[in-house]
């Protein structure tokens, strides 16, 4: 049986980042070789030097959106809203807009609810107004419901107003919340495309600097979308890990996208994933015939030891959370041996782990 504790590691809790670096290129960069098992320490600034000329960097330019919301009931009571999968239509003709929300509350929600931001802030134009009032349209047994809204403003502008960035649980403020630099931080300088839920984080260390030293070195770039929602963070429950269902996410594959994969593919060059994400989108695209074409949809891809890349020779990730997807992932492309030594160097060398931490090069 495949095992998830497996992927089990102790990690002194001081090694989690809970802030960013003081400058985004300022991260380290462990670099993992599959070929010879060598395992060696840089800086993300080191990258352009690392890489080889005609290696293709892939992203992926979703942006995060503030879809945590903070709402009250009649009652006075709190709930927590997680906006996720964008807006959708709903028959009742008083909706503007209805979404998918994960919900966190003292009392189980129950359909026909009425909830009010406790935030709304002004709009561009310095006006404020009420917010729109929130409906608990559906409920179901997994903490999920679907809310509606009624009122003018779009689903995006009314998280812009009401929402906070969606920092993961291990990383703690105060009472505030998130503050202006995690919603700065919390965002790759790539971003264009508004729908995630959490940031693609191995994109997080990129700066316009270190962009422009990879195309002077001749490494080519572009990107794709992939809308990262709750799918990508959820727990795996099982200890058969082969069991765990992934929840579909959004995502496009352009044809500039398509055709600059095609044209790096070995022996012209390396295909190198920024993120697990962007792995997903690219190997999900490939399934059929192992090349990527122009495609919308939605994949609910779980890599996991065993799985067979078609499409990536080169994955730039950061340090995960033990027993994750995420980690599931790394293993099925480096080894599982290899990750557990670049876990254990990780640690020995004090590296900073998760989202705001430091990245991991394997070639």
């Amino acid at each position: 049986m495949a095992s998830l504790s497996d992927y089990h590691y102790d990690l002194p809790p001081e090694l989690i980042a809970s802030r960013p670096a003081a400058q985004r290129d300022a991260s380290r960069l462990m670099l993992v070789e599959r070929a010879t098992g060598r395992i060696s320490d840089h800086s993300f600034r080191d990258l352009p030097d690392i890489l080889r000329p005609r290696d293709l960097l892939v992203f992926n330019d979703t942006r995060v959106v503030r879809a945590r919301v903070m709402a009250h009931k009649p009652s006075g009571g709190r709930v927590e809203l997680l906006f996720h999968g964008g807006s959708r239509e709903h028959p009742d003709a008083d909706v503007a807009w209805s979404c998918h929300c994960l919900t966190r509350s003292s009392k189980p929600l129950r359909a026909g609810l009425r909830l009010t931001p406790a935030l709304w802030r002004p709009c561009a134009n310095g006006s404020s107004g009420d917010p729109p009032a929130l409906t608990v349209l559906e409920v179901s047994s997994r903490g999920e419901a679907l809310v509606g809204a009624r009122g003018a403003v779009a689903l995006f502008d009314f998280l812009e107003r009401a929402g906070e960035v969606p920092l993961p649980p291990y990383i703690r403020r105060g009472p505030d919340g998130p503050d202006e630099q995690d919603a700065v931080r919390y965002q790759t300088v790539f971003a264009r495309r508004s729908g995630a839920v959490a940031a693609p984080t191995a994109g997080l260390h990129f700066t316009p600097q270190v962009l422009g030293r990879l195309r002077e070195t001749g490494v080519a770039e572009t990107s794709l979308t992939l809308h990262v929602g709750p799918g990508t963070f959820l727990p795996v429950r099982e200890e058969d890990y082969t069991r765990h269902v992934m929840p579909p996410e959004q995502y496009e594959i352009d044809s500039a996208c398509a055709d600059s994969v095609a044209r790096h593919r070995p022996p012209a060059g390396r295909v190198v994933a920024v993120g697990t994400t962007t792995v997903r989108a690219l190997e999900w695209a490939a399934r059929k015939n192992g090349l990527v074409r122009p495609e919308v949809g939605a994949t609910g891809l779980f890599v996991t030891p065993g799985f067979r890349f078609r499409v990536i020779e080169a994955l730039l990730t950061n340090f995960h959370l033990p027993e994750s997807t995420l980690l599931l992932l790394v293993a099925a492309f480096a080894g599982d041996d290899l990750v557990r030594e670049a876990y254990r160097h990780a640690v020995a060398e004090r590296y900073r782990f998760y989202s705001y931490g430091d990245a991991m090069l394997i070639v």
